[in-house]
């Protein structure tokens, strides 16, 4: 039952035909028999979970089902706060922080009826690499455990490929939630900026930061982010829009939609000859759905690599100034490594002014009737890890265009490389048009049939 859609667990769990404890039970044991051998959870909650999935089958039998989320395993970064639960950003420092409160999210996905099974893997604050001194060991890749699951949120895509969770969060602030799902052969979105709060979430760069789920289908995902959406008055970005229907559109066609691709800069950054291969592959089958695919060449774009780099940069060492300082000692190499170049003020200013540059630029894209934006969802497929420790890999650069415009992007599995390991594609929308990056995406999986494929190490 681990492979199930949430979908259709959730109709079985609120028809009282699969029991969440019998649902939770499954999860834990595949955990306790496979995490020693990928290590995407840091934190297991056996006992929470067993009572959290009792009290969700004494609900349900009751005639008060929450809704789809309710009675299904989840698990959540290692970022976020969860109450009386260690909490460590997989870092030293933290190594044992139990926070008083919950994150937002963990709060909206409690009253939802989730059970949490645990606390998953990252790197360093969300900001480091595989390195020899980290807490704990490196999540792996479950398609090939000598490779990575993706940066940061690498526990949590790799704990949904391999079926040791239905849902799981991540954080994304340069590409931290699409990138795992590029190389895990799963479904990852970066909602618009502001619509999910990032209250409870120890921050990388404010600015940029973003909440946003993982899971194996793209109907799924829709489910999952409409439960994580709501204005928090505690996150002075958060905003307050009309409740959205991120699965209006899904299951509907995509014919006359006007799909645009950044030629251009795509050519201008090494891409490994079977990802373009597969991308053109991709573009194919949208065509053949009825969608337009034309070329665009947003200027500037190549600006938006050093531009996010900056911000990133500059906004994770006002944070952490004072730890890097005077607690440099409980701090990873590869973490540390990450502020070997410092950013000056008139470098963020400069940053910040390309941002709002860019975010012009798409919006005029957008404005003109281009409905979706797609590129590959990383350059190459999955690193090796023994690569990664020896010298962290560059981060892939199609994501930091929408970590700077704030609009939603979705990630979500093309094809599978010669070494049998997932390729992505990466599908982007104007700012609260998350319904039409599920409607392009949907009708993509349906033809494409990717989400019925699983890793065959597990």
């Amino acid at each position: 039952m681990h492979y199930l859609s949430l979908a259709n667990t959730a109709a079985l769990v609120c028809d009282g035909k699969l029991s969440p404890v019998e649902l939770t039970l499954a999860h834990l044991a595949r955990i306790d028999k496979l995490n020693p051998r990928i290590r995407a959870f840091v934190t297991v909650l056996p006992e929470a979970a067993i009572r959290a999935a009792k009290e969700a089958e004494k609900e349900i039998r009751g005639g008060h089902y929450r809704g789809p989320l309710h009675g299904i395993p989840i698990a959540h970064k290692d970022i976020l706060w969860t109450r009386g639960v260690r909490t460590t950003a997989h870092s030293r420092l933290l190594e044992n922080w139990f926070p008083n409160e919950n994150a937002a999210v963990v709060d909206l996905f409690e009253q939802a009826g989730a059970i949490c099974l645990g606390k998953t893997a990252l790197h360093e604050f969300a900001y480091g690499s595989p390195g020899p001194d980290e807490l704990f060991p490196s999540a792996r890749n479950p398609w090939n455990l000598d490779y990575s699951p993706g940066s940061s949120s690498s526990g949590s895509g790799a704990a949904v490929a391999a079926g040791l969770c239905m849902v799981a969060t991540g954080t994304d602030t340069g590409g931290s939630v699409r990138h795992p799902a590029s190389v895990c052969g799963i479904v990852g979105m970066k909602a618009s900026y502001g619509l999910v709060s990032t209250f409870g979430v120890v921050p990388l760069a404010p600015s940029l930061d973003h909440v946003g789920p993982l899971t194996r289908t793209v109907t799924d995902n829709a489910l999952v982010l409409k439960s994580m959406v709501g204005h928090d008055s505690r996150d002075p970005n958060s905003i307050k829009v009309e409740a959205p229907q991120f699965s209006r559109l899904i299951g509907t066609e995509i014919k006359r939609l006007r799909i645009g691709v950044p030629r251009r800069f795509i050519e201008a950054h090494s891409h490994s000859p079977e990802v373009l291969e597969a991308f053109d592959k991709a573009l194919v089958v949208l065509q053949g759905l009825g969608a337009s695919v034309e070329d665009i060449n947003p200027p500037r774009l190549n600006d938006c690599i050093d531009a996010a780099n900056t911000i990133i940069g500059f906004e994770a060492y006002q944070y952490h100034r004072e730890n890097l300082q005077h607690h440099s000692d409980l701090l990873g190499q590869a973490f540390k490594g990450r502020f070997e170049r410092l950013y000056t003020e008139e470098e963020y200013a400069k940053a910040l002014a390309t941002r709002d540059y860019l975010k012009s630029v798409y919006r005029e894209i957008f404005s003109q009737g281009m409905n979706v934006v797609v590129s590959p969802g990383k350059e190459a497929s999955a690193d090796l890890i023994s690569d990664l420790l020896v010298a962290p890999s560059k981060r892939p650069v199609s994501n930091r265009i929408y970590s700077l415009t704030g609009m939603p992007a979705l990630t979500m599995p093309m094809a599978l490389s010669a070494q049998g390991l997932p390729i992505g594609i990466q599908i982007a929308a104007d700012m609260f048009r998350e319904d039409v990056i599920y409607q392009v995406a949907s009708a993509f999986e349906a033809e494409t049939k990717f989400d019925q494929l699983h890793p065959p190490l597990v």
